[in-house]
């Protein structure tokens, strides 16, 4: 994982509870510290923020509870 994509999971992590308190069963864009997007659908929140943000600076991340987290970069890392 590239240090940003690592720096917005480390974000999504230590405020997970918070997160998921408002968005639990999204997918939410993190770049750096701050999310930037809300979605339902995992490819239209790529889509979407491709058109104002380059690949491989934003993550999008499934909010679940801390038992399920896992991360959806690997597409970014290899573009």
């Amino acid at each position: 994982m590239t240090p940003t994509l690592q720096k917005a999971f480390d974000y999504y992590l230590s405020h997970q509870d918070e997160i998921v308190c408002k968005y639990n069963g999204k997918f939410v864009v993190i770049r750096g510290h701050n999310v930037i997007g809300v979605y339902d659908q995992e490819l239209k929140a790529i889509q979407e923020t491709e058109t104002k943000h380059q690949e491989g600076t934003f993550l999008v991340q499934f909010v679940s509870s801390a038992e399920d987290t896992g991360y959806s970069a690997a597409a970014f890392e290899a573009i």
